[in-house]
């Protein structure tokens, strides 16, 4: 075990105090980790399984404890206060091929950006998320904490995709490789999409969401623990369900639920390519 690591864990528990140096140098070695993409909150693992690193998520959270609240305002007219060894990340977005289109997006320290990767503005990357190389992260979009946004993944405008920290082991929210989130759509709750899978617009995926699937007859529920699973391919809808019960059919009460009307085929891959011009 990195001596990073174990220091971190230590402080999470108690077991070190926080004011001890060692502390906020293994928090800054674990934030330069994870912004070199060597470190990271969950990966992939034999039989699609992801694996949750508890302790990087600890690690963060030690960080939030340790930090001071700074003044970091650029002009009165933008005041800016928050931790001082949380701030928004220098990116060298020449060298990595990172555009990020002026407008007000930030970065926070501790979050893995990739090559090729494009932020429009207003955008939010939270510390410990990691978006990978050719993604897309568009308008008034959110990464939260730990999230894992994976290759040609395209967040389209307004998608909030929820952080994770507490409890550490718990999974974050996951988007694989060639994820399509359409407008307004929301991932929360340690939701896992997987590959090629496509949100509609307005889709909401939370830990409690079960999911209809007309394709296959099926109810999908997520798993004690863990937030609902989209299948590779799906292309998910809003949707609604009936409730039981003589008052909600009395009055028609129903409720949302996303629902996979098909999976993917050659025409919906031609409608939801990313154009390489904008590259």
């Amino acid at each position: 075990m990195e001596p990073q690591r174990r220091i971190l864990e230590q402080a999470y528990s108690g077991a070190r105090a926080l004011d001890d140096a060692s502390v906020q140098d293994a928090f800054e070695w674990l934030l330069t980790g994870l912004e070199e993409g060597t470190l990271r909150a969950a990966e992939p693992g034999a039989d699609d399984r992801w694996n949750v690193h508890s302790w990087i998520k600890m690690g963060i959270l030690v960080g939030f404890r340790i930090g001071r609240i700074v003044d970091m305002s650029t002009h009165p007219a933008s005041p800016f206060f928050d931790k001082h060894n949380l701030p928004t990340q220098e990116l060298d977005g020449v060298t990595r091929r990172v555009r990020i289109v002026p407008g007000g997006s930030s970065v926070r320290r501790g979050a893995y950006v990739g090559p090729d990767v494009i932020i429009m503005p207003p955008a939010y990357v939270n510390v410990g998320a990691r978006v990978d190389a050719g993604s897309m992260i568009d308008s008034h979009a959110l990464v939260g904490s730990c999230a894992q946004v994976g290759r040609g993944v395209h967040l389209s405008a307004a998608a909030q995709v929820g952080g994770v920290l507490e409890p550490p082991g718990a999974r974050p929210v996951i988007l694989e490789d060639g994820v399509l989130v359409g407008g307004n759509c929301g991932v929360y709750e340690g939701a896992l999409v997987r590959r090629r899978a496509v949100l509609g617009s307005g889709v909401i995926v939370t830990g409690s969401t079960p999911v209809y699937d007309l394709v296959h007859g099926r109810v999908l529920r997520p798993q004690s623990g863990h937030g609902a699973e989209i299948p590779e391919g799906a292309v998910v809808v809003p949707g609604s369900r009936a409730l039981k019960g003589e008052f909600a059919q009395q009055h028609g009460v129903s409720l949302y639920t996303p629902v996979i009307v098909k999976y993917r085929d050659a025409g919906t891959d031609a409608r939801t390519a990313l154009e390489d011009a904008l590259r």
